[in-house]
């Protein structure tokens, strides 16, 4: 009789368990299809904002003026939700980002990159395995031209890759970039050197945090001004583009004659 009672008792205990263990499975499944849900809704809404902010940028920049959409440290699917709202050129700082994205996302025929962070000649290499790289805005010294030069005429697509020579218009010693009197050093040795690059221009980051109140105009913006000027006459060219202007500057940077804006956080939202 004890042990009839002891086996009753062990077989409800393990249809108890049972029952338990079903009911954790299915909670599992509901939280994971909850989970799912909530990641679709995210991205529908985050989709849906960076539509928004894209046609809300657009009407502000002239037809003249090239739009490049800052994504880094932003997911390949966000830069996708750009492109599908239109965008077609986009710029990353960090090097293994870029390849990364840029592999990832190589199934959009019309996408274009820009590298628009430092540039070291240890990482040219690198950089030129980068799919569909159209421009480089920041070559600031004759090691990384050549360097740059020959990393694409190794891994390129057997065309002449567009550099911006950077300047650092601020003197900020912890800026990268030539300081605006070498840039006409620096131009000839692209020129003459570096037959894997077309100069296509020049381009600032200028001092941060710079007020535009009281009609003050930045004196980076100028500098830089100056810089395609002088260099313009010494070419013979009158077709450099002048890179500078982000998020919180990028209209004042058009109306002083800027033709390329780097623009990230009011498409993409707050940096991760």
């Amino acid at each position: 009789a004890v042990l009839s009672t002891q086996s009753t008792v062990s077989s409800g205990i393990n249809a108890e368990y049972g029952a338990f263990q079903t009911f954790q499975h299915y909670f599992k499944r509901i939280n994971l299809r909850l989970c799912m849900l909530t990641h679709l809704t995210r991205s529908l809404s985050l989709m849906a904002a960076i539509r928004d902010n894209l046609s809300s940028i657009r009407p502000l920049i002239p037809p003249s003026v090239r739009l490049v959409a800052v994504s880094k440290t932003k997911p390949a699917s966000d830069v996708e939700a750009a492109y599908e709202a239109g965008q077609r050129v986009f710029g990353e700082n960090y090097i293994n980002e870029l390849v990364e994205k840029s592999a990832t996302l190589s199934h959009l025929p019309d996408i274009r990159w820009h590298f628009i962070g430092n540039l070291q000649k240890k990482n040219c290499s690198k950089l030129s395995t980068c799919r569909n790289l159209a421009l480089v805005e920041t070559v600031g010294s004759e090691k990384v031209a050549r360097a740059l030069s020959n990393g694409w005429k190794r891994n390129g697509d057997g065309e002449q890759l567009a550099v911006f020579i950077q300047v650092n218009t601020s003197r900020e010693e912890q800026k990268s970039g030539c300081m605006p009197e070498e840039v006409i050093t620096l131009a000839d040795v692209i020129m003459k050197e570096c037959d894997g690059l077309r100069l296509a221009g020049v381009m600032t980051i200028g001092a941060f945090g710079f007020d535009w109140s009281d009609g003050a105009i930045n004196p980076d913006f100028v500098e830089l001004l100056e810089c395609k000027r002088r260099l313009g006459e010494h070419l013979g060219r009158d077709d450099l583009e002048v890179s500078m202007g982000m998020s919180d500057d990028f209209e004042r940077a058009i109306e002083m004659g800027s033709s390329n804006v780097r623009v990230g956080s009011k498409i993409f939202g707050a940096r991760n």
